[in-house]
């Protein structure tokens, strides 16, 4: 069951026109000067969502002249549900309550009466209600897109796990064709062909060469899918066995925030599809199980990229919501390197654990691999991470 809400300006129109009947009853037409700043209150309500703090500013003089205070606490109320600073609202209840304890343009302001000190009180508590109102909401609000937010991540997450599992099980299928299925194959191959070749009786040759040129084409099959099997699944997950520059524009495009990606290196955005027919003879060669290598990359360097910026994305993500984050991939000589930086979080996070496993793991990659990895927040408030390696495989 989906609910129902007030939509904002029939909410805003409400308001106004409570806050006109307000002073209708509490201010007469004799009485111009009042009457207009009343009026002056009860229309700002219908701008409050937009410009809180001045919207407030304009019903308090109203507060001060007369008794029509429903403007007031309205706007007080919708700055303190879109205000996060904690001392001006405060300092803003403390004038609604100044304001209303005064009777301009005669004020009689005397703490040393009982009843003084008791309306003092109930105007405070008056001004505080809006305020803790407004901050429950807007925390109620947070909380829901916080909500959201991990609901869609733990979502995000599972797709991943599903894929990574169908691709781990795509390749041990791959492998046990490749080394019982193919290898039983073969063997029926050799001893027919060996048959073929030993015996003088033409049926039995014939029947061998047939045999034999079954077993090549089924073996020549077998490895095509075998091949397809390695590729499958990959195209659509951003988590792939041997994940390469390939899939690093899928992964920046997927991660659930809003980033960019500029790269000077070549990667192969087109792979084949697969089920495909490669070119050549109709025959698949075996696959190896490695990944397309762009200007001579390391296929272990373009790994480090990918695990580099998939940490840096994910911890975008949870920690810093809201944020909008760059991704830059280059080379420098005999060197890669790789940046990312976010900008500061316009919403705050939950605290989640975390032991910042992902980070030291990044830094003993790089280490194995005789780079460097440094991490740390930025003068803005956002954060970056570095990535620097040599362009050669050190295996």
């Amino acid at each position: 069951m989906t609910s129902r809400r007030v939509p904002p300006p029939l909410m805003d129109a409400v308001l106004v026109v409570v806050a006109l009947l307000d002073v209708w009853v509490n201010v007469t037409p004799a009485e111009p000067f009042r009457l207009g700043f009343a009026l002056a209150g009860a229309s700002a309500l219908a701008l409050r969502r937009r410009m809180p703090l001045l919207v407030f500013l304009i019903t308090l003089p109203a507060v001060a002249l007369n008794d029509a205070i429903f403007a007031g606490l309205a706007a007080l109320y919708t700055l303190a549900s879109l205000s996060r600073r904690r001392i001006l609202l405060v300092l803003c209840a403390l004038a609604f309550t100044l304001c209303d304890m005064i009777s301009l343009p005669s004020p009689v302001f005397d703490l040393t009466k009982p009843a003084t000190l008791i309306t003092l009180g109930y105007t405070a508590a008056t001004a505080a209600a809006p305020v803790f109102l407004g901050q429950l909401v807007q925390t109620r609000r947070d909380l829901s897109l916080r909500l959201a937010e991990i609901s869609e991540a733990r979502d995000h997450e599972r797709l991943l796990t599903t894929q990574t599992v169908l691709a781990k099980e795509r390749a041990q299928l791959a492998r046990e064709m490749h080394d019982v299925v193919s290898h039983q194959v073969s063997l029926i191959a050799v001893r027919a062909g060996a048959l073929q070749v030993g015996t003088r009786d033409p049926e039995v040759r014939d029947a061998a060469s047939t045999i034999r040129r079954l077993s090549v084409q089924t073996l020549d099959e077998l490895r095509h899918m075998v091949s397809v099997l390695r590729a499958s699944g990959g195209r659509p997950a951003e988590l792939t066995p041997q994940p390469s520059l390939a899939d690093l524009r899928r992964l920046v495009d997927g991660s659930g925030i809003e980033a960019e990606l500029h790269t000077d290196l070549p990667s192969d955005e087109n792979p084949p599809q697969p089920g495909t027919e490669p070119p050549g003879n109709g025959t698949c060669p075996e696959p190896t199980g490695g990944t397309r290598e762009p200007d001579g990359l390391p296929p272990t360097v373009q790994r480090a990229i990918y695990r580099t910026v998939q940490e840096a994305l994910t911890n975008v993500r949870k920690h810093a919501p809201g944020a909008t984050a760059t991704v830059r991939v280059r080379r420098d000589g005999g060197a890669v390197r790789v940046t990312v930086t976010n900008t500061a979080p316009t919403r705050p996070a939950l605290p989640l654990p975390s032991a910042h496993y992902g980070l030291v793991g990044l830094r003993q990659r790089a280490e194995l691999l005789g780079g460097t990895f440094d991490s740390g927040p930025t003068e803005d408030g956002g954060y970056a991470l570095r990535l620097e390696l040599p362009d050669q495989d050190l295996r």
